[in-house]
C-alpha cells in the first residue's frame, strides 16, 4: 500500500511512484504493468484516479497501452524518466539546495570532499 502525501494530488504521487520503478529498474522496458482496476485495488484508489495517471504518463512516452492487453513501459522510458526528473531536480531542488548553502555559509568544498 502507497502512503500518500496530502499536499501533493494522488494521480502525480501514481505517476511519481511508477517514474521511480522505472529509475530504479524494477520496471523495465516493455514491462506490462498492472491494469488500472488492479493498480488502483493494490492501492486503494479509485481506477479513475489510476487512469488519468496512466493517461499522463502514457503522453509522456513512459508507458503506451496495446489496446485489449494493457499497458507497458516505453523502450525509451528510463530516457524520459531521467529528462523530466533532472529538469525538475533543477528547476526546484537545487535553487532551494543552494540558497540553503548561502544561509548557512557552507562553502561547495565542504560538500564535495
Amino acid at each position: 500500500m502507497m502512503e500518500f502525501d496530502p499536499n501533493k494530488p494522488i494521480y502525480l504521487q501514481i505517476c511519481d511512484n511508477i517514474c521511480e520503478q522505472i529509475l530504479s529498474g524494477s520496471l523495465a522496458p516493455e514491462d506490462r504493468i498492472l491494469s488500472v482496476r488492479e493498480f488502483g485495488a493494490s492501492i486503494g484508489v479509485n481506477p479513475n484516479t489510476v487512469a488519468r495517471s496512466y493517461e499522463k504518463l502514457t503522453d509522456a512516452g513512459i508507458i503506451y497501452n496495446k489496446r485489449g492487453i494493457g499497458y507497458f513501459v516505453s523502450a525509451d522510458a528510463l530516457k524520459a524518466v531521467q529528462a523530466q526528473a533532472k529538469e525538475e531536480f533543477l528547476q526546484n531542488e537545487v535553487p532551494a539546495f543552494l540558497k540553503k548553502m548561502t544561509l548557512l555559509g557552507i562553502e561547495p568544498s565542504e560538500i564535495f570532499k
